[in-house]
């Protein structure tokens, strides 16, 4: 199938469910989307880098690039952020850009792009208030979170199916939007 759907960043934390990532970018590609992963550092740990370039055709980045490398990422049409970890959350939501997945994430926010984000973390950290009101932020700003706060710790993560039907559900109505 040739990507039709357009450029999906995923954006992967160091969380157990990022070690089948490579799931999630094979249904994106599937739906038509061409796929570029972006890892926090300790992310990258999780994910099988050599396996997910080989699905994308592309490098897993995880670090800002050096002055007078060219950019490598195109623009994108939608974001995924999964999972998605309460350093993370947290300081996406204030601004906190000191790794290049979150400085990206503050970025495609200013550019109105359509992102969801799928929190998994321990039920101690989600009782957190710091993340309750960073995830109201980030929802405030147009940031669809796919998270329920009453589900058992180990069936918080929905499945890599759900979180691309959620995705067609965010990318269909932001279309319809405009």
């Amino acid at each position: 199938m040739e990507p039709t759907a357009g450029v999906l960043y995923v954006v992967a934390c160091a969380a157990p469910p990022a070690a089948g990532l490579h799931n999630l970018v094979s249904l994106a590609q599937n739906a038509g989307w061409t796929v570029h992963v972006v890892t926090t550092p300790m992310g990258e740990r999780f994910v099988n880098v050599p396996d997910l370039e080989r699905l994308t055709g592309d490098q897993v980045r995880s670090t800002y690039r050096m002055p007078g490398e060219p950019k490598g990422l195109p623009p994108a049409d939608a974001v995924i952020v999964a999972p998605a970890t309460f350093n993370t959350i947290n300081k996406w939501a204030t601004g906190i850009a000191d790794t290049f997945a979150v400085g990206l994430l503050c970025e495609v926010m200013g550019f109105g792009v359509p992102i969801l984000a799928v929190p998994m973390l321990k039920t101690a950290l989600a009782r957190h208030s710091a993340f309750a009101r960073s995830v109201e932020a980030l929802r405030d700003m147009g940031v669809q979170v796919m998270f329920d706060p009453d589900a058992p710790s180990d069936a918080r993560m929905p499945s890599w199916e759900q979180v691309m039907e959620e995705l067609q559900a965010v990318v269909g109505g932001r279309q319809a939007q405009e």
